[in-house]
């Protein structure tokens, strides 16, 4: 199912999303993010989606099936860029936004697009 660039570009995929699921962790235990439960069980609950879609997509072992779950990764990450908007603008967590995690959801959907469009010209 892969070749060397594929296969480079998810293993990119893989640790981009670890470490924001753990930055995402770390910043959900902090002020009022930790004080308002909805938050803080749903934030890093929408994180970890992203990497179990992908690990799902990959065990299916075709490339559409594959393609598939990165959409539903990428669908995640859309929810839990907004989530993050939400507790900014709600001011339930400043601190998420200090740590740039909009940013970092933008740079995971950037690469999710990456590895889409390498295995879409397979």
């Amino acid at each position: 199912m892969e070749n060397g660039v594929t296969r480079f570009e998810d293993r990119k995929v893989r640790q981009e999303v670890a470490s924001l699921a753990v930055e995402v962790y770390a910043a959900s235990k902090e002020g009022k993010f930790n004080q308002d439960f909805g938050y803080r069980d749903q934030v890093p609950r929408a994180a970890v989606s992203i990497a179990s879609n992908i690990a799902e997509g990959k065990e299916r072992e075709t490339i559409p099936e594959f393609i598939r779950y990165l959409y539903m990764a990428k669908g995640s990450v859309g929810e839990l860029k907004t989530q993050l908007v939400i507790a900014r603008e709600s001011a339930i967590s400043a601190n998420l936004f200090a740590n740039d995690l909009t940013k970092r959801t933008e740079k995971v959907i950037s690469v999710l697009g990456g590895l889409i469009k390498a295995l879409k010209r397979k």
